[in-house]
């Protein structure tokens, strides 16, 4: 495996790590005005998320400075051709944050409602444009010979980039009550479970056709090479997963689902990178205009840097990102002294 294939793998491996913990973060994000019904089981709620929210979204940090490192090109024309919905993007998780932090400095309950709706829109809309601007980096969008993004906001917004933001959208919500039923007691905890078995079904039907169509015409999945075979295997995979996960919500097994519908995000994101790959960013325009792993890359000496920095420093992080969930296992009970949020 050469540097550039490595690098593109990690970036992989990046986003899909930041789709499995941000999912289920804005999953309770989306869920709260809706499955807490006082101020103290919102509070319930956002405690718990309340220890890993921040420390989840440093993995997206992360991997758009691997981007920015290992492959400047895609970086440029992304956040370029991008802008508009990356900085919609943005704006929506300051919004969040800034209502997790803010609602509870107040004791009004109508100040503690409009955030708790901020909370909620700057989760929905993270989750929508996740799975348009992916499905985007697959159907292709108008760059020409020099790797200038030359369209406009418009040409993202295409019916398989909405079917596969929705797709995402299910998966995410799915997680958040699953979730908020393993980490809650009753009545959330109830509540969680019996709206994760009925969000299942949509997010099922979503999942499939998300995938039916990038089978069809989203990336190299159509072609006989090892990374189409292996997405195709990865598809099939998430779908039984998604599967399992709804027999295992049926039976009130929820640790179970959970797991399920974690390896369901995470097959499903390994099926849009096989997909992709060896390409980073496709070229509506001509195939040729298309970003690659390797037209778009860093010299092989900043790889080399890199590679080494990453074998240090990763596995530190791991570490502590699994202390923390391990330390704030336990349910959050419904106790008005315990709640910070």
């Amino acid at each position: 495996m050469d540097l550039n294939i490595l690098w593109f793998v990690l970036i992989a491996v990046l986003f899909t790590g930041y789709f499995v913990l941000e999912g289920f973060d804005f999953g309770v994000g989306m869920l709260l005005p809706f499955l807490g019904k006082n101020d103290t089981e919102r509070r319930v709620i956002l405690n718990t998320i309340g220890p890993h929210w921040d420390g989840n979204e440093v993995w997206l940090i992360t991997a758009g400075g691997a981007m920015f490192a290992a492959f400047p090109g895609w970086y440029a024309t992304l956040f370029s051709g991008f802008y508009l919905a990356l900085f919609i993007m943005l704006l929506a998780l300051i919004v969040r944050g800034i209502g997790i932090e803010f609602r509870s400095l107040h004791e009004s309950l109508r100040w503690r409602k409009f955030w708790d709706w901020c909370i909620c829109i700057g989760s929905f809309v993270p989750s929508l444009l996740w799975g348009v601007a992916f499905a985007n980096f697959l159907r292709g969008v108008p760059i020409d010979a020099k790797q200038y993004f030359v369209g406009n906001f418009w040409d993202l917004i295409n019916l398989y980039a909405i079917i596969a933001g929705l797709a995402v959208l299910g998966l995410f919500l799915v997680q958040g009550a699953a979730f908020l039923s393993l980490r809650t007691e009753d009545p959330i905890k109830y509540r969680g479970q019996y709206l994760a078995f009925r969000l299942w079904l949509p997010a099922v039907v979503l999942l499939i056709v998300a995938l039916s169509t990038t089978m069809l015409y989203g990336g190299n999945l159509t072609r006989q090479t090892a990374s189409s075979i292996l997405g195709l295997i990865a598809a099939i995979l998430a779908f039984l997963a998604m599967l399992l996960a709804g027999w295992y919500l049926r039976i009130k097994k929820t640790g179970l689902a959970f797991i399920m519908n974690t390896l369901t995000i995470v097959l499903t994101s390994a099926t849009l990178f096989l997909s992709l790959f060896p390409n980073v960013l496709v070229s509506i325009l001509h195939p040729d205009f298309s970003l690659t792993i390797y037209n778009s890359a860093s010299g092989a000496n900043t790889l080399r840097v890199m590679s080494i920095v990453a074998l240090i420093f990763m596995p530190i992080v791991l570490l502590y990102q699994a202390w923390s969930y391990r330390i704030f296992r336990k349910r959050i009970a419904m106790r008005v002294e315990d709640l910070h949020y």
